[in-house]
Formats: C-alpha cells, structure tokens, sequence
C-alpha cells in the first residue's frame, strides 16, 4: 500500500523479516535513538523488518561505494549510480551538492527518507483504520524512533512489534570487505561463499562523528542469517543467556549493544576449534568465555567489525564510560548465575503479564458483526500456522513468501529454490 501512494518503493521488492526487533541487536543500528519498549508490558513477540527503499542488483560483485566522506563501515550514496526515473522520484529526499564545474549531486538521505517513509505508512494506517477488514490485525502504536518506525499490532490476543527500518538493497559484495574472503574462517565447508556474499545493504545510521543526513551504514544482515546456521546449539544458548544479562546492564551509558556481542560471538567462532565449540554440555563455558571476551573488548576499547575487521565499533568510547561498564561486568563476571536468574525472572515475569493480558482480552472480547461469530483473524493464524509447520519441517533451509497485495489471502511459499 505504501508503493501504491507515490510509486516511489520497488513494484517486486524483496524483504527480509528477522525474528528480534532493532534492540535485541538483530542489525547495527543506533539503540541510543530508540524509546524503550518492554516485553510483556508493551508487546509479546518481536521482529525486525527491512524495507528496501532502492535496489541495485544489476551489478557484478564488487560494489564499490562512495567512502571519502565517512567513517570506516559507512558510506554516503549517489543516485549517480541509478537511472534519471529513480533521481526523479526521490529527489526531495536526497541532501543536494553543487559542484564548481555546474554540475549537481543528488545524495540520499537517510533522515529524510525516514521522514517519508514514516508519513506514508502513517497514511496507510490511517486508511486502514477507516476501513477495518476482516483478518486485519489492530494497530495499538506507531512510532518514528530516529530512523527507524515502530509498528505495535494487535494480531488475536498476541501484540507483535516490527521495528521497520528503510534500506538499500545491493546485489554482491562492497569492495571494502572484499580482503575478508580471503581469510579462513568457521563456515568454510558448512556452507558455500555464494551464500554468505549474496548481497549487503546500507542502513539508515551513521558514524560516531558522521552527517545524519548523509550517512549510511553497510549491514551484513542476509550474511549473517546464513552464518548462524552453522553455530552449535550450546554457542547459541550462550549468546542468548550472555544477551539477557547485559542488554539492561550495560545499556546506560550507551556503550555495548547486542550487535557487539553478536560480533565477538562470530569471532571466537573463527578462533576457537570447531570440535570444541559442537560440544553440547559446554554452553556454561561459553557463557563465561563470552563475558570474558566482553570485558577485554571493553577495556582495550576494541572491537572489530565481524566482515571489516579494519572498523573499530568501539574506538570513541570514553574511558570513563569504559571504567564504569567494566566494573559492572565484573561484578557479572563474579556470580553469573545469580544475575542469569535474575535475568530469567524478568523473562518469567513478562510472560505472567502477557498471559493476563491475553486472559482478560478474552474474556472481554465481543465478536464484531461482520465475523459472523468467527473469529476476525482467521486469515493471519491460517497463515502463521503454515509459516510455523514450514519451519519445523525444513529446519535449516530458506523459506520465503510472497504475497500479493491485492489479495493476501494467497500466499505462495518458496524453500530454498522449489516454489509450491
């Protein structure tokens, strides 16, 4: 719906849907800019979708972005690069520059492509809240949260939380990351480089000292849904259990995000031995060796980006900020278990608050005349057990699903390259 407005988003678009929203550290992006939202209290399940604002998939690898005027990981981007159709449909969101020899410069701007994206769907909400549908889920609260919009939905007795974010879209693989397939590392023979280099985007986030106008920064998401296929089991519980203490923790002043962990956890992947990181009595382990990897980071003010390994992420942390955060982890580092379970009691506590909010939609819940005493959300949960009998029965494999506007009633699904 929001295409059709101003036809300025691709007609055949291709998202990509990550389970965690923004705040659990799914993409690199900016928590200090977002309003906090609490499981349990404020919604039960959340997601991170990334809209493709532009698509550059006609080029061969490597794409080379323009980098003079950025930080290492960032890039401002030249509709250059795109034909005078696509420069005419977003000019009024490009920052523009005059050159001496008359010639101008359109740039696309990361704030301001927020700004219309966020106004547009705000239109097509509103739309849809005039005219109600049957399977429609309900909309409790949208949010413009720096670049990014906060969608809450009310689906059945469930609240889902999509933290929408526009992007760019690329086909192949940025040059600047070009020497990191050179080196060996934890994936080589578990899955194939094609996979992991199928594409990048630019996110709308910029450097510590960069121009929020103009910069984005490169995000190895599609990348990095393919090398989670080839963590073990007991690495991933460790990295959820690692995350849930620190989220909170170390969250003020803004210094480790999720993203950091997620990073540090791709790098002990590649140092340490694949035999000793199967092992599936070793999660406590790996929980302590996270924590400890954590605070070296921390204290040498060092952490390279997984796939440009020349970026810093945490070079401008002050070393106050570094003294105060690193006492907090070790006091962590002290008892683990006593902070984990208080982790795992904040869990518990939200899932007690959703099921009583849940208890008394249900009890005070009339059905609306036009579902006929059905149940008004038939469609979604059709769809949603499908989704979930899909990925249960291809564990490991890509599942994709298309959806026409005009009629989302008929969804079509794709595993890996069959189509049903």
């Amino acid at each position: 719906m929001v295409q059709k407005l101003d036809q300025k988003l691709p007609v055949a678009n291709e998202y990509l849907l990550l389970s965690g929203g923004v705040r659990e550290g799914v993409v690199d992006l900016d928590l200090d800019e977002l309003n906090v939202y609490a499981r349990g209290t404020d919604y039960d399940m959340d997601f991170t979708l990334l809209v493709p604002a532009l698509k550059l998939h006609d080029r061969n690898q490597p794409v080379t972005l323009d980098m003079r005027h950025s930080a290492l990981c960032h890039s401002w981007l030249s509709l250059r690069l795109f034909d005078e159709g696509t420069i005419s449909k977003w000019k009024d969101c490009c920052t523009i520059v005059d050159h001496i020899n008359g010639a101008t410069n359109y740039f696309f701007s990361p704030t301001k492509v927020a700004d219309w994206f966020y106004d547009s769907i705000s239109i097509v909400l509103s739309e849809i809240q005039k005219k109600p549908q049957r399977g429609m889920p309900k909309v409790e609260k949208v949010e413009k949260n720096g670049t990014i919009i906060s969608i809450i939905l009310g689906v059945g007795s469930s609240r889902m939380l999509y933290d929408i974010v526009p992007v760019v879209s690329f086909k192949g693989w940025p040059a600047v990351a070009q020497s990191w397939l050179m080196e060996n590392h934890f994936w080589d023979g578990k899955i194939t480089e094609e996979e992991v280099i199928s594409g990048f985007y630019l996110v709308p986030a910029c450097s510590y000292k960069g121009k929020k106008d103009n910069e984005w920064r490169l995000s190895f998401a599609r990348s990095e849904v393919q090398l989670k296929k080839c963590i073990s089991s007991s690495l991933m519980q460790a990295y959820q259990a690692c995350k849930a203490i620190i989220i909170k923790l170390l969250s003020r002043p803004k210094a480790i995000s999720p993203y950091h962990l997620r990073s540090m956890m791709l790098w002990a992947c590649d140092r340490l031995p694949a035999n000793y990181l199967a092992q599936e009595d070793c999660a406590a382990h790996f929980l302590l060796g996270l924590i400890d990897d954590l605070q070296h980071c921390l204290v040498n003010k060092m952490c390279p980006n997984y796939f440009i390994p020349q970026c810093n992420m945490l070079e401008h942390l002050s070393e106050e900020t570094v003294m105060l955060h690193a006492r907090k982890l070790s006091s962590v580092r002290s008892d683990p278990a006593e902070h984990l379970r208080t982790a795992i009691e904040h869990v518990k506590a939200a899932n007690r608050l959703t099921l009583e909010l849940q208890r008394r939609g249900s009890t005070t819940s009339i059905p609306s005349p036009q579902s006929d005493g059905g149940d008004p959300n038939q469609p979604d949960d059709r769809l949603a057990k499908k989704l979930q009998q899909l990925v249960t029965e291809n564990p490991g494999k890509s599942i994709s699903v298309f959806i026409n506007p005009d009629d989302v009633t008929r969804p079509h699904f794709r595993i890996d390259d069959k189509f049903f």
